[in-house]
């Protein structure tokens, strides 16, 4: 394997973050600076959560995704295992606050009930698929361990990946309504999880759907 396509991967997942991250770090500067707006006065009502969200969010992208550079893992397993164990705290933390933002913040206009019930699931299952893929490596199964760290990453980056389903959208017609936002974010998840499944199968192993 080269060293450009080594590192493709890795660099592509950070590019997809950028935007992401830039927007988390927008409102954490509002926070500090104390800018409440109509449009973010929910994170002024309880900034705590908010602001683990971001900094764990930004922390489980980039730490995650040097986690796919073989040449890294290879090279330097101590840094991939010490690593690993602040990519997995850090993507519950962003799990579970992501959880507590969505129930507990009142829903802005641009958002509905039905992506408020996309928003618990896919926590939901970012939860579980973390804590799977730590309980795999502890028993020694590195290929499941893989496998469900793959899920649990590809959920916790549908933040980038919708930044593409939804842009072409507001570019051309605007902002959408409650409806079409809520299927352009629903398939910014779908998208990564139905990749990381393609992943996990052409490695020659069947995508385990079943919870149990």
């Amino acid at each position: 394997m080269s060293r450009s396509s080594d590192w493709g991967i890795p660099a592509g997942l950070i590019a997809l973050s950028v935007i992401p991250i830039a927007a988390g770090s927008v409102r954490l500067m509002q926070l500090a600076g104390g800018a409440v707006t109509e449009e973010n006065a929910r994170f002024f009502d309880s900034p705590l959560p908010a602001i683990a969200h971001i900094t764990t969010v930004t922390l489980f992208s980039l730490l995650g995704a040097l986690q796919f550079a073989p040449r890294i893992r290879n090279a330097y397993p101590a840094w991939h295992r010490w690593s690993g164990r602040l990519v997995v705290p850090s993507g519950l933390t962003a799990a579970l606050t992501g959880l507590w933002l969505a129930h507990f913040y009142y829903l802005p206009p641009t958002d509905g009930t039905a992506l408020y019930l996309m928003r618990l699931i896919v926590g939901v299952w970012m939860t579980y698929a973390l804590c799977r893929g730590y309980l795999a490596i502890r028993a020694r199964d590195v290929e499941t361990h893989r496998n469900w760290m793959l899920r649990g990453y590809a959920i916790g980056m549908g933040a980038g990946t919708q930044v593409i389903t939804n842009l072409p959208v507001i570019l051309t017609v605007g902002p959408p309504d409650t409806a079409l936002r809520a299927v352009l974010m629903g398939a910014g998840w779908a998208i990564n999880a139905a990749v990381a499944e393609l992943i996990i199968f052409r490695r020659g192993r069947p995508a385990v759907l079943a919870l149990a």
